[in-house]
């Protein structure tokens, strides 16, 4: 090998030209969207009135805690995310422990579990709506010939029941992620623990407390962080079921800030939502890394 072609092989400059594609990838699809979102949000951005235009500090983030929608977007946020990843974790768990057993196809239940994590958020809001619906919903028909129900309930047109209805299919969706990474958590833990836990007398609720448990605690918290981004996020499931109604009862900080800027047109307006929205999220991962940091130096 010649020696410019080896001096080109150990420069230091040689992994950032390999880098510098997909760096340059993420600063145009990410970075750059989130910075001019930022600039927007300290901008009169009115598409319908140009003339208005303008730099204006910090007056679209002091105008939000004005605005009664913003407030119930918020505490709906809140209510959204805790709920729907309580839901998801608990359904997930159970199944997680169920497909860790031995039973006859398990392999098929495996593959199974996966069709709501894999149908697409489009097709399964139109199913949950139609299951929905306060006329021909196949759940009121259910829940009315068992006797749990006297008469039909319109369960997305009604603002105590909307926000749950929807919390419940976005749970649907979500909980196989849930009980595939736990059930690898489950996995990864030696059956020697158990042999021994077994010699010592200890019940299956001391094994599940003392061995399982921890040994998946990682597992739980990386798991609870990826989806509280990704449910923070969500927008399409509320949109297309209820559109954040009836009235603004389902309305979230993603969906206010989508219809701010694509129904109202106010771009700094709208971008002032995201940026409160991902400070939101930006206080969740640092609480997330402090208590990993903190689980770790008690372990260390």
């Amino acid at each position: 090998m010649p020696s410019s072609t080896r001096s080109h092989l150990h420069s230091p400059a040689l992994p950032y030209m390999f880098l510098s594609p997909a760096l340059f990838a993420t600063v145009a699809i990410i970075f750059f969207p989130i910075i001019y979102a930022v600039s927007l949000s300290f901008m009169d951005y009115v598409i319908w009135k140009p003339d208005e235009m303008g730099f204006v500090g910090l007056k679209n983030y002091i105008a939000v805690w004005d605005d009664e929608i913003f407030l119930i977007s918020l505490k709906n946020t809140f209510v959204w995310i805790f709920g729907v990843i309580g839901l998801q974790l608990a359904l997930g768990f159970m199944t997680a422990l169920i497909l860790n057993q031995q039973f006859p196809m398990r392999g098929v239940a495996r593959a199974i579990i996966l069709i709501p994590w894999v149908t697409p958020s489009v097709i399964t809001a139109l199913m949950w709506r139609w299951m929905y619906d306060g006329n021909t919903g196949v759940l009121n028909d259910l829940l009315v010939r068992v006797g749990l129900l006297e008469r039909y309930v319109p369960w997305l047109a009604q603002g105590a029941t909307a926000l749950p209805a929807v919390m419940v299919a976005l749970m649907w969706q979500g909980f196989p992620f849930f009980a595939i990474m736990i059930l690898a958590g489950l996995q990864a833990i030696p059956t020697e623990l158990y042999e021994v836990a077994d010699v010592d007398g200890a019940t299956t609720v001391q094994k599940f407390f003392r061995i399982t448990f921890p040994m998946i605690t990682p597992v739980l918290f990386t798991t609870i962080l990826l989806r509280s981004i990704w449910v923070a996020n969500s927008l399409d499931i509320i949109f297309i079921m209820t559109g954040g109604g009836p009235g603004y009862n389902s309305h979230t900080l993603p969906l206010y800030s989508y219809i701010k800027a694509y129904r109202g047109l106010d771009f700094g307006y709208a971008g002032t939502i995201a940026v409160y929205l991902t400070i939101l999220l930006i206080a969740v991962v640092t609480l997330y890394v402090i208590r990993i940091s903190q689980t770790e130096d008690q372990l260390g």
